[in-house]
């Protein structure tokens, strides 16, 4: 997923300065892919919204640079646009073709918040002649929830324009509450529009899902963690797509080490 090194260093007047580059790596856009984000992580469900925030997280080529001071970072990347194919165990090399731009602040100690903007060339194989400008918002909360548990919580807004093509919009809320050790429920509320299910630029729809998860988890160890759980989603899309009131469910079994 990430095989990247990075370097900071005082610049004087509360200024630092942070060089990053990876191979694979993240270039600066979007908040943390949702498998980091504490308000997703316990779902094994990917956002249907993936794609709009944090799809580059595994660019195959990246390099930023960044300066912080206090509670703010901004920073600039440039990566590969092109995303890895379906064999993600090799290394793929390209040139660094796309551009993005990040601004964080850290408010007060609870908050995460972030503004950033990419233009991404040939993003998929597929339609190699078809570009994005990807726009992003998105709000981060975490704080502890009694002696021994937390809440979670991330909103964000994405606008993807594809060049040429429609500007495409997702919308994401989701959280986590931790009343204790054992027990973790995660909600999560998405709205995207589609131009996919109807063939590529086959027209836009509006898809919503709602999903309903928990994790039962037993420590076997300082470190390790055997953990039972289950989801069902709802989704609502257009009749015209042909889906008859979609829903899902899912069980699932994890061993967690760390």
């Amino acid at each position: 997923m990430e095989l990247s090194a990075s370097y900071s260093h005082p610049l004087g007047g509360g200024f630092d300065g942070s060089l990053y580059a990876g191979l694979p790596g993240e270039p600066a856009f979007g908040p943390p892919a949702f498998m980091h984000r504490q308000a997703a992580m316990d779902s094994p469900e990917a956002p249907i919204s993936h794609h709009w925030f944090d799809s580059t997280h595994i660019t195959f080529g990246v390099v930023t640079a960044g300066v912080s001071r206090d509670r703010w970072k901004l920073e600039t990347s440039a990566f590969r646009g092109r995303e890895p194919n379906q064999k993600r165990y090799d290394i793929e090399t390209g040139r660094l073709d796309s551009v993005s731009a990040r601004a964080s602040w850290n408010p007060p100690p609870n908050w995460a918040l972030q503004a950033s903007w990419a233009r991404i060339n040939s993003p998929e194989a597929l339609e190699p002649d078809d570009n994005e400008a990807r726009t992003s918002l998105s709000a981060l909360y975490v704080r502890p929830l009694g002696d021994e548990g937390s809440l979670s919580a991330t909103l964000a807004w994405a606008r993807k324009d594809r060049i040429p093509g429609d500007a495409l919009q997702a919308w994401l809320a989701e959280g986590a509450i931790r009343p204790n050790p054992h027990w973790t429920i995660f909600p999560r509320a998405e709205q995207v529009e589609q131009d996919e299910l109807a063939g590529h630029h086959g027209g836009a729809s509006t898809v919503r899902k709602l999903s309903v998860g928990a994790i039962y988890e037993i420590p076997l160890s300082a470190t390790v963690k055997l953990g039972f759980g289950g989801l069902v989603s709802a989704f609502d899309a257009p009749a015209s797509l042909g889906y008859d009131e979609p829903t899902s469910t899912m069980a699932f079994v994890r061993l967690k080490i760390g």
